[in-house]
């Protein structure tokens, strides 16, 4: 005879489906969506409303991405009982990159899990990017060396005059790829760096006067006169900013550069600082030339750009300095500022704590973590 024994269940420990997605949706950076079978989503985790935008319960998931072959990859997962990847956009923002994977859950559901792949993506086609500019900067002077190169191999009896003028042009080209490397590697440590706070000590007016001295002579060749006005009424005592004498100089190297290529001849380049009440130093490097139209000034930042490729060539830029610049600014935990106005002034403004509101703000910052 059998015994029948009834147990009584205790629900409240019973885990349910909707109390692991839950879990895992909590758990989880990354975009979790619970699916039935005609793909309309049931629940959602925080991550897939920022991905996907509110209201999203109820609605079809193939209304939110841009993947046609959705519903499909949704009715496989139920028949196969296996997981599916593929790649979709959101319809809300079609500059975003998702990798997706759909997973069974149960008999009546499934899982689709979005990773946002947009970072990643935008890092690769940098990396592409960068390795293509590099590539087609170098190899335009090296092609030209190579000519020359042979030129002077299979002319043995050259005159000398033009001799001299093909070994200046050598010299020149060696120097575009000297000055171009010099700048990749500058770039590439302070790029490195950027997110590690200084904590050297900057006379910025010694700094700047530095610059200035460096510049002066071809300044002087050219007709222009820079001149420097500190201005500041807030804090009259000598400004300090916390961050690195040479980075500092090779910040206002490139400026005072930048200015001299593209100023009108024999004109003003003038460098005036004034301060904040709240704290902070400004300096404004200003020249008068053709100016940049409104179109280029967010891009003249990135590595490479160049308003005028040939002219930037022709005056030995490698497009490479204001990207510095702005990396050396972000480092000091400042903003580098472009105006410009067609033929007349364009202004490089540098925004930086003074040394004691920087060390303020970052003490007050310790003590609230």
């Amino acid at each position: 005879m059998s015994k029948i024994i009834d147990e009584e269940i205790d629900h409240s420990k019973i885990v349910t489906h909707a109390d692991m997605f839950s879990l895992f949706g909590k758990m989880m950076d990354d975009a979790l969506l619970q699916i039935d079978h005609q793909s309309i989503i049931v629940n959602v985790n925080h991550a897939a409303v920022r991905l996907l935008g509110e209201h999203l319960i109820g609605a079809s998931l193939t209304q939110r991405l841009n993947y046609s072959d959705l519903i499909k990859d949704i009715q496989q997962c139920f028949i196969s009982n296996q997981t599916t990847e593929f790649a979709v956009t959101p319809s809300n923002n079609e500059y975003h990159h998702i990798q997706g994977k759909v997973t069974p859950f149960g008999n009546k559901t499934v899982l689709v899990l979005l990773m946002d792949m947009t970072q990643q993506h935008n890092l690769d086609k940098m990396r592409r990017d960068f390795i293509a500019n590099v590539s087609h900067e170098l190899r335009s002077p090296l092609t030209s060396l190579m000519g020359f190169v042979e030129t002077l191999q299979n002319t043995p009896d050259i005159e000398k005059h033009m001799l001299m003028r093909f070994l200046h042009i050598m010299e020149e080209e060696a120097k575009r790829m000297s000055r171009l490397i010099d700048d990749l590697m500058s770039l590439s440590k302070v790029e490195i760096e950027e997110h590690i706070i200084p904590t050297g000590r900057v006379f910025i007016k010694s700094v700047i006067a530095s610059a200035i001295d460096s510049m002066n002579n071809r300044a002087l060749k050219s007709g222009h006169i820079i001149k420097f006005t500190d201005m500041r009424v807030y804090n009259t005592e000598e400004p300090i900013i916390r961050g690195g004498v040479d980075e500092m100089i090779e910040v206002f190297h490139n400026l005072i550069d930048n200015a001299l290529k593209y100023s009108y001849p024999e004109s003003l380049i003038t460098i005036e600082m004034t301060d904040t009440i709240s704290g902070q130093i400004i300096i404004d490097v200003s020249n008068q030339g053709e100016g940049i139209q409104e179109k280029h000034i967010p891009r003249l930042t990135e590595r490479f750009y160049r308003v005028d490729k040939g002219r930037s060539r022709q005056m030995g830029g490698t497009g490479l300095g204001l990207a510095i610049v702005k990396h050396i600014i972000n480092k000091h935990r400042g903003q580098l500022i472009i105006n410009s106005q067609l033929k007349q002034q364009t202004v490089f403004r540098i925004i930086v704590p003074y040394l004691h509101t920087l060390m303020s703000s970052l003490n007050s910052a310790n003590h609230t973590t």
